[in-house]
């Protein structure tokens, strides 16, 4: 076998081909004829020294040698393909594409939007609300707003936010019908199970327990998503014990109250993440000056409450 590459546009073919398992269809993709696919599969065959595929009536399936040749030559492609992409990108300075959770997405970014695209009305702006873990090297995004402990945010570019705190919040109804820590006992109470990962564990136990009360919940409304429970708590469902993130403009707005003024602080934070050296590029330092500089307009919220961290308080 002649250990010299064969041409690109040949192996471009097979790998079209072995993925769809059909000329015709990686013909279409490429947009070449199928006879011009036959061809270059054709010419891979003969540098190979054997068949790739087995032709049958309506289909073909791969050789032995086809078989082994496939994954090598996809990964392959696929490198390539990222690499391109990758530096497309870092030529790009009017596109930035961002992703966070569903949660921080509609209870904190989406309504401030329109401030940054104010300011920086070049740049064209793209979300994607998920919590899914992006591979930020070979995926279509620059910037990653996780909550947690950053453990695997090695290799990246990690700018902490500061830490969260989470205090029981209301609607304004309800607040006159629960006016004391010990009257939450009686209260609907709602979880948010979005932080159940939190080590200490950072939930109504403990906040009671912050407040001098020796109290575990044993029922309750359950919500998967910190929005949601949010949300139920706006609605009048219940009492929230609830992120800053998630609250600061209910609270700042009037749909949220928050009477007690016992906060507990996780360890957990948000970070912001793109790749070691993207944070020079000036959309994505726009955006990460623009993202601390709101958090900072709401800092003195927190000045209302005696905020106490979780490890003074968590269970030994």
């Amino acid at each position: 076998m002649i250990d010299r590459l064969p041409p690109l546009t040949a192996l471009r073919a097979f790998e079209a081909a072995a993925r769809h398992m059909s000329f015709a269809k990686a013909a279409e993709e490429l947009n070449v004829t199928p006879a011009a696919l036959s061809f270059q599969i054709k010419s891979l065959e003969e540098h190979v020294g054997q068949p790739l595929f087995r032709r049958l009536n309506r289909a073909v399936e791969l050789t032995e040698i086809g078989r082994a040749l496939s994954p090598g030559i996809s990964d392959g492609f696929q490198i390539l393909t990222d690499t391109w992409r990758s530096v497309r990108r870092m030529q790009d300075n009017t596109t930035l594409t961002v992703t966070a959770g569903p949660a921080l997405t509609a209870k904190w970014l989406a309504p401030r939007l329109y401030d940054f695209a104010r300011k920086h009305p070049t740049i064209d702006l793209r979300f994607s609300a998920t919590l899914r873990v992006m591979d930020l090297a070979r995926e279509d995004v620059d910037v990653a707003i996780r909550f947690g402990y950053g453990l695997d945010d090695e290799g990246l570019y990690s700018f902490p936010v500061r830490k969260e705190w989470l205090t029981p919040v209301m609607s304004p109804e309800l607040s006159e019908r629960y006016t004391t820590p010990e009257s939450l006992i009686e209260a609907p109470l709602i979880f948010d199970d979005s932080i159940a990962f939190l080590r200490p564990p950072v939930d109504w136990p403990v906040w009671f327990r912050a407040v001098g009360i020796s109290f575990t919940p044993t029922h309750g409304t359950h919500f998967s998503n910190a929005d949601h429970a949010v949300d139920a708590a706006v609605a009048g469902a219940g009492v929230a014990l609830a992120r800053r993130a998630m609250i600061i403009k209910d609270l700042e707005e009037g749909r949220l109250v928050a009477p007690f003024k016992t906060a507990i602080e996780s360890q957990g934070r948000f970070r912001f993440l793109c790749l070691k050296g993207a944070e020079t590029r000036p959309q994505i330092a726009a955006f990460r000056d623009w993202f601390m500089a709101e958090i900072d307009k709401t800092a003195h919220i927190s000045d209302a409450f005696t905020i106490i961290p979780i490890e003074e308080i968590a269970p030994q």
